[in-house]
């Protein structure tokens, strides 16, 4: 299981798709388990481990309710980070309890796989973190 990896939210998907194929595979050994140039996802494992995913950030914005950002903010979300959770419910309370922010509640998305579901949060400084389970 994948507990923790960026997903990086890009609007260039073909040509980083091509730059992160070619340097993780090139350089690191990793392989592409899922993508394809024309989006909107894209991951790499290292072995049996999640290294890195891509995803169109229009996509992200239209789940996330974007420009819903953190004020001051100086641009869109470009990383989320990635937790993979038995219990989305019980970890986005956990997650708040220790200063998180929900800003898209547990919420079933078939379209993202069997069984997923994701909670989507900001943490005390406003970054992005994503909780899912499948």
């Amino acid at each position: 299981m994948d507990a923790l990896y960026p997903r990086l939210l890009v609007t260039r998907f073909a040509e980083c798709l091509r730059f992160y194929d070619g340097l993780l595979t090139g350089v690191l050994g990793a392989h592409l388990t899922k993508g394809a140039p024309g989006g909107p996802y894209a991951h790499w494992d290292l072995g049996d481990q999640g290294l890195l995913s891509l995803f169109e950030r229009s996509l992200m914005d239209a789940v996330t309710g974007a420009p819903r950002l953190p004020a001051g903010a100086a641009r869109p979300d470009v990383v989320a980070l990635v937790l993979t959770v038995e219990d989305v419910e019980e970890a986005a309370l956990v997650a708040v309890r220790h200063g998180g922010i929900v800003i898209v509640p547990p919420t079933s998305r078939p379209e993202w796989g069997p069984g997923c579901r994701t909670a989507h949060l900001r943490d005390p400084d406003g970054n992005l973190v994503e909780l899912q389970s499948y």
